[in-house]
């Protein structure tokens, strides 16, 4: 798989992350649906709190948890329906399957998943893939990579908005 699109952020604090994922959610309303988005990180990383600044970007108001042990959490907001998935408990990339969620990887729904590499080469090819890490100083790496038009599209807009300080560009 190779990449058409790579940006590197660096995020100071929850704040940044939460901004980040407003910012994908102004995206996302652009390149509304059949958008899938990989999220891969060490434990604490920041996944579920992305996928908290994106649900918040998008309109949702309510509770967002890390789907660690439902598998998958669905949220309608702004008239899309968001599949928010954690494949964290997957033991092998079978169990994907088992689970039945190859239909809602479809061209009218959004994917957010966390830990993508439980579940193999069995998923669909993202659209955008972003690794978070944790520093030493307590701020996060993000690394973005657009692999379709689409995911390009949104990694175009993301770079031409303003983030603020505390989540800026890094080569």
């Amino acid at each position: 798989m190779s990449t058409s699109g790579n940006l590197h952020l660096l995020l100071a604090d929850e704040a940044s992350t939460l901004f980040l994922g407003g910012t994908l959610a102004s995206a996302l309303i652009k390149n509304a649906s059949g958008v899938f988005i990989y999220l891969s990180g060490d434990l604490g990383a920041g996944k579920t709190t992305l996928s908290r600044g994106i649900l918040r970007g998008l309109g949702f108001a309510g509770r967002v948890k890390s789907p660690t042990y439902t598998l998958v959490e669905l949220y309608v907001v702004s008239k899309l329906n968001l599949y928010h998935f954690d494949f964290y408990r997957f033991g092998e990339p079978e169990e994907w399957q088992e689970a039945g969620f190859r239909d809602l990887f479809n061209k009218t729904n959004i994917c957010l998943v966390e830990w993508p590499e439980k579940a193999g080469d069995l998923l669909p090819p993202p659209d955008l893939r972003i690794v978070l890490k944790s520093t030493l100083t307590g701020s996060r790496e993000a690394d973005l990579a657009a692999f379709s038009p689409r995911g390009l599209q949104i990694l175009s807009l993301v770079t031409n908005t303003s983030l603020p300080a505390s989540a800026r560009p890094s080569m």
